[in-house]
C-alpha cells in the first residue's frame, strides 16, 4: 500500500508557493491587488478546476454563518471561494505540506485568515472533534484514499446531524484498468479507485442518507479535450494547474480524457447528508 507520505509527495514538493507567484507575475497579476477570481485558474487543484466547483458550490445547501470543511483542500482555492460566496467560515485539511504552506500564504495575500483556516491533516483521522461542521466536501480526492470505509466514516463523525456531504471524483468505469499516468497517480501506484455503486455502499454503510450521485464523465471529457486543444496550439496561460502537474502534464491529461471515453474511468458528483434533522439556517 502506497503511504501518505509518497501519495504528499506525488502532489507537491519544494517551493510550491514560490512557483504560483512567478506564474502570476508571469500573467501581469500583482500579488498586492489579487482576487479570488485572479486565483482560480491555478488554486482549484482538481479535474476541471474552477467551473467544477462552482458547479459543486451551486448543489451545496451552504448557509451564511455555517461552518464547513474541505477535506484534501489543496491550495485553498475552493475553501476561499466557498468563503467569500456564501459569507461563511471554511477549515481545510490536506496531506500535502507545500500545499498547506501555499493555501495559507495565498489566503494571507486575500486577507481571508479570518474566514479560511487550513491546516496540515490525513482524511482518515481527522483532527476535529464530533458534530463541528454544517457541511463537508472533498473534491476528487478519494482516489487517493486507501481506507475509504474510514475516510467517509470521519467526514460523518464531525459533521452535525443534517449536515451535509459533497463528493466529486473519479470512479471506476466498467472495463477498468485506466491508462497511467493521470493527474493522481503516475504509475497505478497510491490509486484507489472505486465503482459508483461500492462509493453509495461505503456512504450507506457510513451512515449517510439521500444519497444522489450523478454522472458528471461528458463534462469533464469535454473540459479535457479542450485542454489539449488548447496545448496543441500553443495557447496554454502561464497560469494554470498544468503548471503543477509537472513534465508529465499533457500525458496526463491525454489519458484522464482516453480513460473516460473508453468507459476506464466514470467520474461522479455526489451530495448526501447525515442522518438527523435539517439544519438551521446559520446567522452571520
Amino acid at each position: 500500500m502506497t503511504s501518505a507520505r509518497t501519495i504528499a509527495d506525488h502532489w507537491g514538493r519544494g517551493d510550491v508557493y514560490g512557483l504560483i507567484v512567478s506564474a502570476l507575475s508571469k500573467a501581469s497579476k500583482p500579488l498586492e491587488s489579487l482576487t479570488v477570481e485572479d486565483l482560480a485558474p491555478v488554486d482549484h487543484v482538481h479535474a476541471r478546476g474552477f467551473p467544477a466547483t462552482v458547479e459543486l458550490a451551486d448543489r451545496l445547501p451552504v448557509k451564511a454563518g455555517q461552518h464547513i470543511l474541505d477535506i484534501g483542500c489543496g491550495l485553498g482555492g475552493p475553501a476561499r471561494y466557498l468563503a467569500k460566496r456564501f459569507q461563511c467560515t471554511v477549515s481545510g485539511v490536506d496531506i500535502t505540506g507545500p500545499f498547506v504552506d501555499a493555501a495559507n500564504k495565498l489566503t494571507g495575500l486575500l486577507g481571508m485568515q479570518g474566514q479560511v483556516r487550513i491546516e496540515r491533516g490525513d482524511g482518515q483521522r481527522l483532527p476535529y472533534t464530533d458534530a463541528t461542521f454544517d457541511g463537508v466536501y472533498t473534491q476528487h480526492v478519494t482516489m487517493n484514499v486507501p481506507d475509504r470505509p474510514a475516510f467517509f466514516a470521519e467526514a460523518y463523525r464531525v459533521l452535525k446531524p443534517g449536515g451535509f456531504f459533497g463528493l466529486t471524483e473519479h470512479g471506476l468505469g466498467s472495463r477498468g484498468d485506466p491508462h497511467y499516468p493521470v493527474p493522481w497517480s503516475d504509475d497505478g501506484s497510491g490509486s484507489y479507485l472505486v465503482t459508483p455503486s461500492e462509493t453509495r455502499a461505503a456512504l450507506e454503510t457510513a451512515g449517510f442518507e439521500a444519497i444522489v450521485i450523478e454522472d458528471t464523465g461528458d463534462k469533464y471529457l469535454a473540459a479535457y479535450r479542450a485542454a489539449l486543444e488548447k496545448a496543441d496550439r500553443g495557447a496554454l496561460p502561464p497560469l494554470g494547474v498544468h503548471i503543477l502537474l509537472g513534465e508529465s502534464s499533457l500525458q496526463k491529461t491525454r489519458n484522464s480524457a482516453r480513460n473516460i471515453d473508453e468507459g476506464r474511468t466514470h467520474p461522479i458528483q455526489v451530495i448526501c447528508r447525515k442522518a438527523g434533522p435539517a439544519l438551521p439556517e446559520a446567522r452571520g
